[in-house]
């Protein structure tokens, strides 16, 4: 392995514990969280004698698909889990390989708490890709397979998802075929399953950005924890 490479490997793998440490000593009002990126509507509602707006953000509806071992499994099994998630297919021959490279450094990386995150790749051929070649694939790139789903499922299904849950056409500035998509994107949600943040997953300074994003989204959650405590 060359010696830039270790160094690159050891600074991602680092970074979660450092940028937590990092935004933990800055003040409140100095962190700058993540941004939402769609609403579905806006409430007016009235607050001590005077309108205000509430924005209803867009999450991402519950779905169910197939898993690389076969199992059906469902967004709402991971309730409060931050998620990253990217869509390939097995044959592609250009940035997939990368992609699946670069979400395996992502995995890597939060191997040591590994309950902040969890990884979804989404085949967008799922005729050809069924379940056991989805484990084939994974077992290539060495991937944990506790902690990733790789999920195959209906093609229709599918593009509805990529298109108008994750906005994967938006994300990518039109510039994919919505007859088969195929972008470079990670999409980040929080615990809530609102997008967050999408990334070039073949960039090396988008992966830090997401690593840091991640570690803001969970500090997040318990931000909204403590808050809860202190109402009741």
């Amino acid at each position: 392995m060359k010696k830039t490479t270790i160094v690159a490997v050891l600074m991602v793998t680092l970074l979660p514990l450092a940028s937590y440490l990092f935004v933990s000593s800055l003040s409140k009002d100095a962190i700058k969280m993540p941004r939402r990126y769609f609403y579905d509507t806006v409430l007016v509602k009235m607050e001590k004698g005077r309108e205000v707006n509430d924005t209803v953000w867009h999450k991402v509806r519950p779905f169910t698909l197939t898993n690389q071992f076969g199992n059906p499994v469902s967004l709402d099994d991971l309730q409060g889990r931050v998620v990253i998630v990217d869509f390939f297919f097995t044959s592609c021959p250009s940035i997939c390989p990368k992609l699946t490279r670069n979400m395996k450094t992502l995995q890597t990386a939060f191997k040591k708490t590994d309950s902040l995150v969890r990884f979804i790749s989404i085949t967008v051929d799922p005729v050809r890709d069924s379940a056991s070649r989805l484990k084939a694939y994974g077992d290539k790139f060495g991937i944990d397979h506790d902690t990733w789903w790789m999920l195959t499922g209906d093609r229709k299904e599918i593009y509805d998802l990529a298109l108008n849950e994750f906005k994967a056409n938006i994300a990518s500035e039109g510039n994919i075929d919505t007859g088969f998509i195929h972008t470079e994107k990670f999409f980040l949600l929080d615990r809530d399953k609102v997008v967050r943040g999408w990334y070039n997953g073949l960039d090396s300074v988008n992966l830090d950005k997401v690593i840091k994003d991640v570690v803001l989204l969970n500090m997040e959650r318990d931000k909204k924890k403590k808050r809860n405590l202190f109402r009741k």
